[in-house]
């Protein structure tokens, strides 16, 4: 199955939560949208983030698009909570970089862009709270060129932006004004481009769209949607090109396993619970696995463990199952040293890194 694991990313209240619901909800996934200062949202689940409204432990939720499975990473916003934003990311296939229309590039927003660059993460630039008193549009377009990337392309435009009714319309390649800078802009990434361009040949919008997919998936360009997690406006846009930008995981079921443990758990008895991102081959119930850990000498520790129970992502909630294929992330009982960036099987090319930053509380909450 066509697979992509993405994560929302955000300063601390630009909306994370708001469209993870809005997304699950356009997907069927949930028929009703949780509020966060309601604490009823799918993805906060701790007492802290019901009370304090905000995410703290990076979730997973997953849905359809079509055939085409995704899996998502709400991460925490709160620059208390770097750490766990930190160790999603090295599994991501792509990345929602979430700013508020109102309050536009935060700190934490030039903090994560620049983290996601490093590990050339394909990144969605989506611009929210358009229905909000003191939206920007233009002007924050401006900003982001001046502060994150000029290699941004507006795939919309807003109406009526700061009201209620603000609304969005496409940017279409059939415009010669839009298709003609969308060359321009491409060509200076784009080699086979810039000589098609130079050499005054006719490109067709078929050619345009594709040099934008292949840099978008190249970490070169990010396309820019606007919306309002509150209102759906924008929502279904930007699902219907999620596959379009973000390349899925296919046929490496049956090369060597190589995996990673991002995230950990402990249940009530005391017993760890390994969330994994499986780059290649499967996991199976029953299985022993080795295990390799990188220490600060940049020694590699090996260890084993036996799997002894597998669950898998799937629509909002989590189901047992015998198998885990490469693609997907998976909650993995039954490794008991296992610590978060252990490599599950083979360190390979497909793990961006295997090094992942100690969780620290900076302040009290």
């Amino acid at each position: 199955m066509a697979t992509i694991n993405i994560g929302i990313v955000a300063h601390v209240d630009a909306g994370k939560t708001s469209l993870t619901e809005r997304i699950l909800y356009e997907t069927g996934v949930i028929d009703e949208i949780g509020r966060v200062d309601k604490g009823t949202t799918q993805t906060d689940s701790l007492d802290l983030e019901k009370r304090r409204g905000i995410t703290i432990k990076a979730s997973v939720v997953s849905f359809f698009i079509d055939a085409l499975k995704i899996n998502l990473i709400d991460t925490p916003g709160h620059a208390d909570f770097l750490a766990e934003v930190e160790r999603s990311f090295s599994v991501l296939d792509g990345a929602i970089l979430l700013i508020s229309a109102v309050e536009g590039i935060q700190a934490q927003t030039k903090i994560l862009f620049s983290a996601l660059l490093k590990l050339r993460i394909p990144i969605i630039i989506f611009i929210n709270k358009i229905d909000r008193s003191g939206a920007q549009s233009d002007e924050l377009l401006q900003r982001i060129r001046e502060k994150l990337t000029e290699h941004i392309i507006p795939l919309y435009k807003t109406e009526s932006i700061g009201t209620k009714q603000a609304c969005i319309v496409q940017n279409s390649l059939h415009d010669p004004a839009f298709l003609q800078a969308c060359i321009e802009q491409l060509a200076s990434d784009d080699e086979q481009l810039l000589a098609a361009y130079v050499e005054g040949e006719t490109l067709t919008e078929g050619q345009v769209r594709a040099a934008l997919v292949q840099q978008v998936r190249d970490a070169k360009f990010s396309p820019i949607f606007f919306g309002s997690a509150i209102t759906g406006v924008g929502a279904r846009e930007l699902l219907a090109d999620l596959g379009s930008y973000f390349p899925s995981t296919t046929g490496l079921e049956e090369a060597p396993l190589s995996g990673v443990v991002f995230k950990l758990e402990k249940e009530a008895a005391g017993e760890k619970v390994a969330y994994v991102r499986v780059f290649a081959g499967s996991l199976r119930v029953r299985t022993w696995v080795t295990l390799h850990r990188r220490k600060h000498n940049g020694n590699s520790e090996t260890y084993s463990g036996k799997i002894q129970k597998l669950h898998l992502f799937l629509e909002g909630k989590t189901v047992q199952v015998q198998h885990v294929e490469a693609g997907e992330f998976c909650k993995v009982w039954g490794l008991k040293e296992v610590k978060i960036g252990d490599v599950v099987g083979e360190e390979s090319g497909h793990i961006k890194t295997p090094h992942f930053a100690i969780p620290q509380l900076e302040t009290r909450i």
